[in-house]
């Protein structure tokens, strides 16, 4: 079974997804609006940021068991990656919270890559690379931004 190359993103994926941003760029406002909370604001940011990297490892995870039609060697390393951001992502909260944001941010760009590589060969939806960057980028601006307003 092949999942249909479209490449409009359909309105409840990108509701969904562009909702799972809300809470990036609230931390990252009140952050600046409210200084004197900052770190109340990063703190929450990076444990939103945290949930949010490990929910885009799992995605691979799905893919994986998913009917696509990939080969044994590409679904274990689409398993072996799947775990990776979730690591990640608590290595990084265990950081100072700017490595911590910064080293997010590079979990959510290695994760895109690792996206890229897979629509190589996976028949992946048109909008899946497109909407993955946009929601990639958005949140780790917010971390970094959020992140640097606690230090200032």
């Amino acid at each position: 079974m092949q999942l249909p190359l479209q490449h409009q993103t359909p309105r409840l994926v990108a509701w969904l997804g562009y909702g799972g941003l809300v809470p990036f760029v609230a931390f990252t406002v009140a952050s600046l609006v409210e200084p004197q909370r900052s770190g109340t604001w990063q703190q929450l940011a990076s444990n939103y940021g945290a949930v949010i990297l490990s929910f885009v490892g799992a995605l691979h995870w799905g893919f994986a068991i998913s009917p696509l039609q990939l080969g044994d060697a590409r679904r274990n390393a689409c398993l072996a990656w799947s775990v990776v951001p979730a690591l990640v992502a608590w290595l990084a909260l265990l950081l100072d919270p700017v490595a911590g944001s910064a080293l997010m941010a590079v979990g959510f760009a290695v994760h895109y890559l690792q996206d890229w590589r897979l629509v190589k060969h996976a028949p992946l939806p048109g909008w899946y690379l497109p909407l993955r960057l946009k929601l990639s980028v958005v949140a780790s601006v917010c971390l970094l931004v959020t992140s640097y307003a606690s230090r200032v």
